[in-house]
């Protein structure tokens, strides 16, 4: 098989180097077969050097890497353009190859917490010096950027490789750091954050945006915080120079009870998984604050959280209220034929209406979803009530039904089938499978009656 141009080489190498890591991941898994000397093996081998060097610089400008996203004005925390971590790289590939050189080697067996982190460290010196120079281009590129996407963004960029060393000592611990702090986790880490604030002025809030960064969760960083401050006050907090990240926290949550609030229950299912994570997200965060801050619920951070806690039940207990509402008109019922029947009998005539049953489904998996967060949301008693109440019509509707097609009274056994269906669905969000299985051996088994011409036949 002819190979690639190197024309066009050049145009799969810019395209491979310019891609998000995701993608050269992406395409590193789907090219793994590739073999010969064909040319997706040719592109194969171009794709794992860059798979390759990408691993190198995401280990020397580790403690950024995180931080460049996007467009780099990002007003939840401190970022940089993405374009921002490449350039860096492609400015110490031209001025510091030998250094790269020695980072390679060191990477080849590199144990992070036993292994010298020298060699990255003096990479990022070099970085730090460039980005002040503005020289050359690629460091000058990245300092213009980096001033676009907010006001003193190199300056902020400076400040942030100035104390990335100490980042990346921190680093290796975060794990440890998160799950517990004892006294010899809580003393690494006031004393990580006093090496950061020797750095520079403002080195402390850089620190614990930069650590923040490093976390699955960066609201998560209260921890440290608190354990550097040993569990300050709210107002200790507030005046200080860090009270902007228990700040962004409740902004945070403000703006995802806003989302809540507004789910669209004709999105579907998928809707409704989003809106319940967040109301997960709403319970771990309000956790958080109240564990690692002092709050006073008659004031300041602790009224506004208070008031954040009942708003989110309030808006979630009004959402299951709906789902027990949809699920009762979704199977709709009529008076009986017969008068000394007094109570209602499920009407057969006209098929499902498939927006409110879809409706009722949306708002059923939010309730099912929500499950994981009710407890300590103050909405599982209103939870709890709604499936068990919803549970028993959902019993008593599928005996009717059966019933009706069992005497042949029902005005149609299409119809009924296809709102038995619509139960079985209920009842696997309500209960389980094994409930929603039920339902629908019970309607398998059950027939209209034979009429005597059919008996005959």
């Amino acid at each position: 098989m002819v190979a690639l141009s190197e024309r066009k080489m050049e145009i799969v190498r810019t395209l491979v180097t310019g891609a998000p890591d995701r993608i050269v991941d992406g395409l590193h898994q789907a090219l793994a077969d590739a073999s010969g000397d064909t040319p997706l093996a040719t592109v194969r081998r171009l794709v794992e050097n860059e798979v390759r060097d990408r691993r190198l610089r995401n280990i020397v400008l580790q403690p950024i890497a995180p931080m460049c996203v996007g467009d780099g004005r990002d007003t939840h925390g401190l970022t940089f353009p993405s374009f921002v971590l490449g350039l860096l790289w492609k400015g110490l590939k031209a001025v510091a190859p030998q250094e790269i050189e020695k980072a390679a080697v060191a990477l080849y067996d590199f144990r992070p917490g036993e292994s010298s982190p020298a060699p990255f460290d003096a990479l990022v010196k070099i970085a730090c010096d460039a980005v002040r120079a503005r020289d050359p281009k690629e460091f000058r590129l990245a300092s213009d950027l980096c001033d676009q996407a907010r006001d003193g963004g190199a300056g902020i960029l400076i400040s942030c490789l100035e104390i990335a060393p100490v980042v990346r000592r921190s680093t290796v611990r975060l794990p440890e750091w998160i799950a517990h702090f004892g006294e010899e986790t809580t003393a690494a880490a006031r004393l990580a954050y006093r090496d950061a604030c020797a750095v520079s002025d403002d080195g402390g809030p850089r620190y614990f945006e930069m650590i923040a960064a490093q976390m699955p969760h960066p609201w998560m960083v209260l921890r440290v915080i608190s354990a550097v401050m040993e569990k300050p006050n709210e107002r200790y907090l507030a005046e200080s120079e860090l009270g902007a990240f228990a700040e962004r926290v409740m902004a945070d949550i403000d703006e995802a009870l806003r989302a809540i609030s507004q789910l669209d229950i004709d999105a579907g299912p998928d809707a409704s998984k989003s809106a319940a994570t967040m109301v997960e997200l709403v319970t771990l965060q309000v956790a958080e604050l109240e564990s690692t801050i002092e709050l006073s619920r008659e004031e300041g951070w602790g009224r506004r959280l208070h008031k954040q806690k009942n708003s989110l039940a309030t808006v979630v207990e009004g959402r299951i209220r709906d789902a027990e509402k949809y699920v009762i008109t979704s199977l709709p019922t009529q008076p009986p034929k017969l008068r000394r029947m007094r109570r209602s009998i499920p009407r057969l005539s006209i098929a499902p209406d498939k927006k409110i049953v879809s409706r009722a489904m949306t708002l059923l998996h939010f309730a099912r979803e929500i499950r994981s967060s009710a407890n300590y949301g103050g909405f599982a008693s209103a939870r709890g009530k709604m499936l068990e109440k919803v549970g028993d019509h959902l019993d008593h509707y599928v005996e009717e039904v059966l019933d009706l097609i069992k005497t042949g009274d029902a005005e149609s056994e299409s119809v009924a089938r296809e709102f038995l269906n619509v139960v079985a669905e209920y009842s696997r969000l309500v209960r389980d499978d094994k409930a929603a299985d039920l339902v629908r051996r019970r309607a398998a088994a059950a027939h209209f009656p034979e009429t005597p011409a059919a008996r005959v036949g």
